[in-house]
């Protein structure tokens, strides 16, 4: 592809309780860095992708430690702008068989949830950029952040810049006066490539087969039916949508999943290999691994097929790997799309 890959969201200081411990169960915590853009951008370099990360971090040790840490995974940090006082926390204890896995944010008043629009130069930030991703987790910060990802989206498709978005649903986060489908159905207005899973597409966007409920996760095969229709009815709604994506995750324990994916280009609709995800090692990112295999993918002309196992494969290697970071190499997930996956050992 020519042209870089341009993210935009909140990291924040990950703190998780040893291995499977509860919270304070001992006096110890693992301190790395993550959040859903900023994953997509590490993948995205490890995929060998030239991309830049846009976001907010205060002038202390802690910031510039993550910043670091980024620029240590090849991610260009040039446009983060360094204002605020604080970069927010989130607390994470992972679940094991039927105790399910817990996350704790403690990010208000960060230094992105209080930076205002005009403080991003969107059209300098995209000068030879050709595409640019986001979630709907941005826009639930502050009415400010979701100002800031309208004009961002805005910009990059009078830029001529393609533009994915991940619905991202986080119903802890959607607290100053809007609702998710008020501020998302505006910004999908702009978006070429949709990611969602259901639930996503329902409380995100309020788009459902159905009244009530989405239908559970828990156990049961899924209807490869089902999730045609729901793509249609989104592509339906938005004119705009080149193609959706929607991840699959039947979930019979924390740490057993069987995960797949769809994806429907209004040409066609097609469903990925399905993994049986056993011993799941971190379910933190899989989701955002999933985007960058699919940005990746399409950003380097793979047909839709391929494009959609290369992304379920990349999501489903980052089961087995600690952090929110996706450290996988294209050529790691193109084994597993051969048919790799028996987990001997490689010498």
């Amino acid at each position: 592809m020519s042209g870089r890959v341009v993210t935009f969201g909140e990291i924040m200081l990950r703190l998780k309780s040893p291995g499977f411990e509860r919270l304070m169960q001992s006096p110890v915590l693992e301190a790395t860095f993550g959040g859903g853009e900023a994953n997509v951008a590490v993948s995205l370099a490890q995929f060998g992708l030239d991309v830049s990360y846009v976001t907010a971090l205060p002038n202390n040790p802690m910031a510039n430690a993550c910043i670091n840490a980024l620029e240590g995974w090849g991610v260009d940090t040039s446009t983060i702008i360094r204002q605020g006082d604080r970069m927010g926390i989130y607390f994470l204890e992972a679940g094991s068989d039927q105790r399910p896995s817990k996350v704790v944010y403690d990010r208000a008043h960060s230094a992105i949830m209080d930076a205002s629009s005009a403080s991003f130069d969107w059209d300098a930030i995209f000068n030879g950029a050709a595409w640019f991703h986001v979630t709907g987790i941005t826009p639930a910060l502050s009415a400010a952040a979701a100002e800031s990802v309208l004009a961002a989206v805005n910009t990059a498709k009078k830029k001529g810049l393609t533009v994915s978005c991940d619905y991202n649903f986080r119903k802890n986060l959607w607290k100053y006066g809007k609702t998710a489908p008020e501020v998302m159905t505006e910004i999908v207005r702009h978006v070429d490539i949709g990611i969602a899973n259901e639930e996503d597409c329902q409380l995100a966007l309020g788009i459902s087969l159905e009244t009530g409920k989405p239908k559970s996760v828990e156990g049961g095969a899924v209807d490869p039916n089902r999730y045609r229709a729901l793509c249609e009815a989104v592509l339906g709604a938005f004119p705009n949508l080149r193609l959706q994506a929607i991840t699959l995750r039947e979930s019979y324990g924390a740490d057993r999943n069987d995960w797949s994916a769809c994806l429907h280009d209004r040409q066609e609709f097609l469903v990925s290999r399905r993994y049986e995800v056993t011993d799941i090692v971190d379910r933190v990112g899989t989701g955002d691994a999933f985007a960058a295999g699919l940005i990746y993918a399409l950003s380097t002309r793979m047909e839709a097929r391929e494009a959609l196992e290369f992304a379920a494969a990349a999501s489903c290697l980052k089961h087995s790997i600690p952090g929110d970071f996706n450290r996988c190499s294209v050529a790691e997930v193109e084994a597993l799309m051969r048919g790799g996956g028996s987990g001997r050992i490689q010498r």
